[in-house]
């Protein structure tokens, strides 16, 4: 009788245990979902008010450097999956193909008005598209270039790739372009950690301030 009690109250433990889990993953689902649907609609709406620069961007790239408009290069997306993410082109054809802050002398690669659509991230708009194609969020880790290998795999040690990438994310606002790799992923679990609708819109908020601001950009 005691061994059937036993047994009895270790099955309700696990039945409670893998409730709890189901119940935590259809939340999870929930949320992500949300977070789909308001990205999306968001992105249509910025795309629709943006039109206008966006093609006053693009005719002044074309204008004062020659070469494409966009600059397209391979990222990691969720699940560590490649794909390609468009940026309004900054710097000129023949920059070597590495995160630009490994550039030795990274300024004498940047076009006439390079250094502006950086400072002003306006260079980050074609993003938009990556957004709606689900590719993107507008809040989370940035994408890191494929051959970013120690970001990478530290982002997956803590299990941070099964997030969508961002157009902005915690670790933007706490650092940008100066933050070291390790300091990076420690902000990216934080946000993993942390997200929620609440917290992206503080993020978005808080970019929009260091945009203005233009702090934490090197170029």
């Amino acid at each position: 009788m005691a061994v059937d009690a036993k047994r009895s109250l270790t099955i309700r433990q696990h039945d409670r245990a893998d409730g709890g889990k189901t119940a935590g993953k259809a939340e999870e689902l929930r949320s992500m979902g949300l977070k789909r649907a308001v990205d999306f609609f968001l992105a249509l709406i910025a795309a629709a008010i943006l039109l206008v620069p966006i093609l006053v961007v693009a005719l002044c790239v074309r204008l004062t450097s020659p070469g494409p408009i966009l600059y397209w290069s391979k990222r990691v997306g969720r699940f560590n999956q490649i794909f390609l993410m468009p940026k309004f082109r900054s710097m000129r054809v023949d920059t070597p193909t590495v995160a630009t802050h490994l550039l030795e002398n990274p300024d004498r690669f940047l076009t006439p008005i390079g250094s502006f659509l950086r400072k002003s991230s306006l260079d980050e708009l074609p993003q938009l598209w990556c957004i709606l194609e689900g590719k993107m969020s507008f809040v989370g880790p940035r994408p890191a270039l494929y051959n970013q290998y120690d970001l990478i795999e530290l982002r997956t040690a803590h299990g941070v790739d099964k997030l969508l990438p961002g157009l902005t994310g915690w670790a933007q606002i706490n650092g940008r372009d100066e933050l070291p790799i390790p300091e990076k992923v420690k902000f990216d679990v934080e946000y993993l950690q942390r997200r929620s609708f609440g917290f992206d819109i503080r993020i978005l908020f808080m970019t929009a301030g260091k945009v203005i601001r233009r702090k934490g950009i090197r170029h």
